[in-house]
């Protein structure tokens, strides 16, 4: 009786356990489950979406009418919602062209292989058919390799030879090869078109839109670092409220690819117009992240420069700071530019103020510390830290001529003259108030009135 009550209570001890790390796990999915809806509430309507587009498409099955007219190859319709249905209208825009052509052309194509086939006879047919699908196969496939066929329509030239292998090949065993061809490319066209719909007029998320705010959100980031630093160029240095900001810039290029993709795709919407430029968000995307290396380079020396002496740090550490400071705020003008799509100034003062203080870091440099004793061990660092900002200052400048061929291209409006001498007059004023304060990781600038 012992025994048995010992491995009762042992095997009691068991269950709860399991049943405590199961509980545990179901909080944890349920908290992972909440933050990522949170994150992004577009995600929970996206769901939606698929589940509506979903149930409309499965209608062809459910009703007699519809199912009559189009049998089994109603099935291609609810397959076609699953695969274009994507997050965003051009994503889903891509899609869908893309499987509504290379159905079509694919279907015509395997019909006039068929047609061929049977105008050489019964012997000769399978091998027409085998050569046929031999060839389009692995030329189709070869042409998938080109980049620019493989970042748009990569896809397409998947549907389309799947399409052509089944009509052609199947075409062989069935009489009817015109009748299956007509209804495979009739659903498919259905499903894609009520996917479209959906996408489109529910709750739509446009890519263009994440692109802009991507890309002004990347140059907001790297303002932040760069004023950042300027305040407190002379304090003990935080890694961890340095690399925040650029370590999401340095990983942005392949989202940013897709939705420069995805954007071309989409018609006009909002402020965005028809054939708007999207390729040069991926140029200035390209030189924001080359900027955002230049600073990750820099912020490997930050401790290092921590150690230099007192006496080389202060001499250089006005000009540090202003460089910095000034070029900060230079890129949360041109972040600003993009966001409120208005013309940036030529040429930004807080370019040409940064450019002047690296000058004087230059000269600095050139001539030594003032009491002409100089250790090279001692100066590298600060030497290091004081070339890779000049370094930025230029891809900042080229930062700022590629929003300015954006404005171009897009047409972004101009600044009225009243607010670009008001906002001028408020730069000015704030040249002569307290530097801002890092407090927590977050700027915060004391106004006196």
């Amino acid at each position: 009786m012992e025994k048995n009550g010992g491995v009762l209570a042992r095997w009691s001890e068991g269950l709860k356990a399991k049943f405590t790390k199961l509980k545990a796990k179901v909080i944890e999915l349920f908290r992972k489950t909440k933050k990522l809806a949170k994150d992004d509430p577009r995600r929970i309507v996206h769901s939606l979406k698929v589940g509506l587009a979903i149930t409309l498409v499965s209608l062809f099955y459910y009703f007699e009418p519809l199912y009559d007219g189009l049998g089994a190859s109603a099935m291609w319709a609810v397959l076609t919602v699953v695969v274009v249905f994507e997050f965003s209208v051009g994503a889903t825009l891509g899609r869908g062209l893309n499987r509504v052509l290379a159905t079509f052309s694919a279907a015509a194509l395997g019909f006039g292989a068929h047609f061929l086939a049977d105008l050489a006879g019964d012997k000769a047919q399978p091998i027409m058919l085998a050569l046929s699908v031999f060839f389009l196969a692995a030329i189709t496939t070869f042409v998938r390799f080109f980049p620019r066929i493989k970042a748009r329509y990569d896809y397409g030239f998947l549907i389309f030879i799947l399409t052509f292998c089944l009509v052609s090949v199947s075409g062989y065993r069935e009489d009817e090869i015109l009748q299956v061809a007509y209804r495979r490319a009739l659903t498919i066209l259905i499903g894609t078109f009520i996917a479209i719909l959906i996408c489109i007029l529910i709750c739509p998320v446009w890519a263009g839109d994440d692109l802009h705010s991507l890309v002004s959100n990347n140059i907001d980031l790297l303002a932040n670092f760069l004023q950042g630093f300027g305040v407190q160029y002379s304090n003990e240095w935080k890694e961890d409220e340095v690399v925040e900001g650029f370590k999401s810039v340095l990983t942005s290029r392949q989202t940013e690819d897709s939705l420069v993709n995805f954007a071309r795709w989409e018609p006009g919407h909002g402020t965005f117009k028809f054939r708007h430029p999207w390729k040069q968000y991926r140029k200035i995307g390209s030189l924001t992240r080359q900027c955002a290396y230049r600073l990750e380079s820099l912020n490997t020396y930050l401790l290092t420069e921590s150690q230099t002496p007192l006496h080389i740090r202060d001499q250089l550490k006005e000009s540090c700071s202003k460089m910095s400071t000034e070029s900060g705020k230079a890129l949360k003008d041109l972040a600003s530019a993009i966001r409120t799509m208005t013309r940036p100034t030529f040429p930004n003062p807080h370019i040409e103020r940064s450019k002047a203080a690296a000058e004087d870091l230059k000269a600095a440099l050139k001539f030594g510390p003032s009491d002409g004793c100089i250790d090279l061990l001692e100066i590298i660092p600060t030497a290091t830290v004081a070339s890779l900002l000049i370094d930025s200052i230029s891809c900042i400048e080229k930062i700022a001529e590629s929003v300015g061929e954006l404005a171009s291209l897009a047409k972004f409006k101009c600044v009225e003259a009243g607010k670009l001498a008001s906002l001028k007059l408020e730069q000015d004023q704030q040249q002569k108030l307290p530097t801002p304060v890092i407090v927590n990781g977050h700027c915060h600038v004391v106004t006196i009135d």
